[in-house]
């Protein structure tokens, strides 16, 4: 990519890059030809994958929360229990 953005950016000639880095033209004018094909590529970000797991992460979350209100719950209910139990209520 380097060696493109030389050429694109610094003007420098294929010839005088092809020279330097003992590059034949073709190979130079092809790998040209490839980053223009996939160029779009890095532009289009695919969040299928991402959005996947943090969609799952957030569920497990979701589930450990659920889990604790529970038990937070049933603590406080036993906690009120004793006390009546104590007359402190």
């Amino acid at each position: 990519v380097s060696i493109l953005r030389r050429h694109l950016v610094e003007h420098v000639a294929v010839s005088d890059l092809c020279d330097e880095y003992h590059l034949q033209p073709r190979n130079f004018y092809c790998w040209q030809k490839q980053f223009f094909e996939n160029g779009a590529a890095a532009f289009i970000r695919d969040n299928r994958p991402q959005k996947r797991v943090e969609e799952v992460k957030i569920q497990q979350l979701e589930a450990r929360l659920t889990r604790k209100h529970e038990v937070l719950s049933e603590l406080m209910e036993e906690h009120i229990k004793l006390k009546k139990e104590l007359g402190e209520l």
